[in-house]
């Protein structure tokens, strides 16, 4: 990403607050926002970047906005009061030099904006891409492999839920804060999981929206460096996206985690994930966000796959699972006690997901079992059961891989 991007996408969820804090219009003020950076976009590289950005594209932007406005207000004979906002000179034209941009930080009440309950989670996600994140319908659509049309009908009635819910563009009441920022991290979360690894296609993971998790958390750590769970879930994302240059080979073949070559692992990364989760592990409450990073962590400082504190991990599994209950966590953990206690005491611990319907039928309760049970020896069942995971998963690089693990054990019968 050149200069130039990194900076419109850093000030783009800055300018859309601006805007839907002095005029409301959530829906117009992100369209505004987009033709800000569009103007930027273009003009930026052959004329200079100007000397405050923000307020050049919160300018043109707010220019933008009450001349739609204003269109709006005559054909509703409204004008006079559209007439009170900003006035509208050239569309493009820049700011004065000396204008200051505001002080005031709006991206953390975006956020909790975007993830309104009044919203499902796909449109958290989406709506968060576009109007925090900055990036364009196309891109969204793509990175979940739906058609732009879709994916602009999404956002659209999820703008106009916005709207109609009545929202005030500010942080919500105390009493409301810590579960609606909950829901802020849980759709970063979803963000950066579809990144790392993706749930469809042919591409095991997607980078961009990796990195767009990750700079979005960190804007909300920025904003919050004292709340356990955001620093967590940073730390989370940090350790894991450490991982990803030896993920998968040239040809995007999945490497699991034991057969990595750690050398490859991003140390810079690591470093500030570890420094992260360790300060917020000795303040205040313990949340599942910094659980998974600890976990992440002793992973993640292992020199050798078996080197790894397997007892450690499995402590922190059962600490994590009477906190947040979660079929995902269980499986997870079931791996971690094969590890010390063996694999059928892992088995027996996936016995007691069969019944829940949220994994039903997903590839990752077959495929685990698949590993157990071809670490217990007992490969004929462990080939059913990998060939069975590659039927459930919709990802082709999971597919191949859980396709080449039955015919190894295939062809070693």
């Amino acid at each position: 990403m050149d200069g130039i991007e990194q900076q419109l996408r850093e000030q783009a969820p800055r300018v859309l607050g601006a805007l839907v804090r002095r005029y409301g219009h959530f829906d117009a003020a992100e369209d505004a926002v987009q033709d800000a950076l569009l103007a930027a976009a273009v003009q930026w590289p052959d004329q200079g970047v100007p000397s405050n950005p923000r307020a050049w594209l919160i300018t043109v932007a707010s220019r933008r906005l009450t001349d739609q406005l204003r269109s709006e207000s005559a054909r509703r004979r409204r004008e006079e009061t559209a007439a009170a906002l900003t006035p509208s000179d050239v569309l493009f034209a820049a700011p004065p030099a000396d204008e200051a941009p505001p002080s005031q930080d709006d991206t953390l009440t975006l956020l909790f904006m975007c993830c309104h309950p009044a919203l499902s989670a796909p449109s958290q996600v989406s709506l968060t891409l576009r109007a925090v994140g900055g990036l364009t319908t196309a891109q969204i659509a793509r990175a979940f492999m739906v058609p732009e049309a879709t994916m602009a009908q999404r956002i659209s009635r999820a703008k106009q839920s916005i709207k109609t819910s009545g929202v005030a563009f500010q942080l919500p009441p105390a009493d409301e804060r810590e579960s609606r920022l909950r829901a802020v991290l849980h759709v970063l979360y979803l963000i950066f999981n579809e990144g790392y690894t993706a749930t469809s296609g042919a591409d095991l993971q997607r980078a961009e929206l990796t990195a767009e998790a990750i700079r979005l958390t960190r804007q909300v750590h920025k904003l919050l460096a004292d709340d356990g769970e955001v620093s967590g879930l940073l730390a989370l994302m940090l350790l894991t996206d450490a991982r990803r240059p030896a993920r998968s080979r040239e040809d995007g073949t999945l490497v699991p985690l034991a057969e990595q070559d750690r050398r490859l692992w991003n140390a810079d990364a690591i470093d500030e994930g570890v420094a992260l989760i360790t300060d917020a592990l000795t303040h205040g409450r313990v949340g599942p966000y910094q659980l998974q990073a600890a976990i992440a962590a002793v992973h993640d400082e292992a020199k050798r796959a078996d080197d790894t504190d397997w007892p450690q991990i499995v402590a922190l599994y059962e600490l994590l699972e009477r906190i947040a209950p979660n079929p995902m966590v269980t499986l997870n953990h079931a791996v971690a006690v094969a590890m010390v206690h063996g694999p059928r005491a892992g088995l027996d611990l996936l016995v007691t997901l069969e019944s829940d319907s949220r994994l039903a039928e997903h590839h990752r309760l077959e495929a685990v079992r698949a590993h157990l049970l071809e670490m217990a020896g007992d490969d004929d069942a462990a080939r059913a059961a990998y060939e069975l995971a590659a039927t459930r998963t919709t990802s082709l690089p999971e597919q191949r891989y859980l396709q080449d693990r039955a015919a190894r054990l295939t062809s070693a019968g």
